[in-house]
């Protein structure tokens, strides 16, 4: 039996889309690395040790100059560790994972500090047994964590990455549409069958799609694990059968946008809702700093802002409020480091209240949260400014999109192709499930 992939998060969990980007600048993987070599060559005479003497991190990332998280850490951790200085090695976000393992592979100790992008490739680094076990080298508080150490851990008991951002998803809505057409917001506890009544209302009274389903497999099928019961790895799938069924209807009676137009025509979901062609959307906690920017930028490209807010994920009967799906984006150190104490010790401070506020400061969502990181993100520019949408920053329990298996990436190409094949109605939905569950238990043996 395998175990639940749960977190459950009291309080504000997330990350924005700039933490998370799979687009974005490739970098110079080749320079980086021959950058990271005489970085490393130079620090071999240098103390492995977190004290007072002079050390060098390598930490392999991705997106440096592109996005904030990365700066934030490390200028606020070597303002109070003036001995710590990072060699920030940028491997791209194209294929970072499979690069990030390319460099781990050769068993030498040029990186020290490495972050970990996705599920599937976390673990495959544990396969590979490139990555340092936390659980005795770390002294981090896992509770404060939420129950994500616990879905970070291995068969073999071990925790081999610590979170330092998480995202979540929630409920994007224009108000204008809603307000020009006396029609109530949506809320922060919506059930399935009250979110599908409130897309139904919208369209047949505006004449715009009531919500965009992006056509990604995660906007749909993973509104059933919210209720804990299941995984998207256990093998059966067949509790996707009435979330499958419900977004269909919705297809065929017009109300949201048609998933194989969609496909044909390039319509993205954020273009959708940024020109009003529909007024909700369920997306990740990323979508957030996009509207911020769009909205920031509206008058000097000539569009009107989008006066929008946010709600708390729809949820199955039986589930609580705020029950929702995520993802983590988290820190581990090299096997072969020879510079594992001075590492373990940055990745101790990740954890801190400290490290959070920094992470919030710039509009990241932190693993570790508080009511202060959710004053923080609330008060950015461009964040709606109702208490709805700040409720909406509290999530009660946190679903992994894909849990920590070794079959992570067979797994997710199976259950994409159905998808696709249930949401064009080149299969029906039984056929679709029924593939789903012949393939994948082949695959768990």
């Amino acid at each position: 039996m395998r175990k639940m992939q749960r977190i459950a998060a009291l309080g504000l969990a997330g990350a924005m889309a700039l933490s998370l980007a799979a687009c974005g600048g490739s970098g110079d993987s080749t320079a980086s690395t021959a950058e990271s070599t005489a970085s490393s060559t130079e620090a071999t005479a240098e103390s492995t040790g977190s004290g007072d003497e002079a050390v060098t991190l390598t930490w392999a990332l991705w997106d440096k100059d592109s996005t904030s998280q990365w700066s934030a850490l490390a200028d606020t951790y070597t303002a109070s560790h003036p001995n710590v200085k990072f060699d920030m090695v940028d491997l791209g976000s194209t294929d970072y994972m499979t690069q990030l393992a390319t460099q781990l592979a050769g068993a030498n100790g040029e990186l020290d500090i490495v972050s970990i992008k996705d599920i599937p490739g976390y673990a495959n680094l544990i396969n590979l047994g490139v990555l340092e076990p936390l659980n005795t080298t770390l002294d981090v508080d896992a509770s404060k964590f939420n129950g994500i150490i616990e879905q970070l851990t291995a068969d073999d008991g071990n925790y081999y990455a610590v979170p330092f951002i998480s995202s979540f998803w929630v409920v994007y809505y224009n108000k204008d549409i809603f307000d020009a057409n006396n029609i109530e917001y949506p809320t922060n506890d919506m059930t399935m069958e009250q979110w599908d009544a409130k897309i139904r209302e919208v369209s047949e009274k505006t004449g715009v799609y009531g919500n965009i389903y992006h056509t990604w497999r995660s906007t749909v099928s993973l509104f059933g694990i919210l209720d804990g019961k299941n995984t998207i790895i256990d093998g059966n799938y067949d509790f996707l059968k009435p979330y499958y069924e419900m977004i269909l209807k919705e297809q065929q009676d017009g109300v949201v946008p048609n998933y194989g137009e969609q496909k044909t025509s390039g319509l993205h979901y954020s273009g959708a809702f940024e020109n009003g062609q529909a007024a909700m959307c369920n997306m990740g906690s990323w979508f957030l700093a996009t509207m911020q920017k769009y909205n920031a930028e509206a008058s000097a490209n000539g569009v009107q802002p989008v006066n929008f807010g946010i709600v708390k994920y729809p949820h199955p009967d039986g589930a609580p409020a705020g029950s929702t799906l995520g993802t983590v984006t988290s820190l581990a150190i090299n096997a072969n480091s020879t510079k594992k104490e001075a590492a373990a010790d940055f990745l101790n401070w990740c954890a801190s209240e400290e490290a959070a506020e920094a992470l919030a400061a710039t509009g990241n969502f932190p693993a570790v949260s508080s009511d202060k990181t959710s004053e923080i993100i609330a008060s950015t520019d461009g964040f709606p400014n109702d208490e709805n949408s700040k409720e909406a920053l509290k999530t009660t329990a946190v679903y992994l999109e894909m849990p920590l298996s070794d079959k992570a990436s067979e797994i997710e190409t199976i259950l994409n192709t159905e998808h696709d094949a249930i949401m064009t109605e080149s299969e029906t939905v039984d056929e679709g499930i029924a593939n789903m569950n012949e393939q994948v238990q082949a695959i768990l043996g």
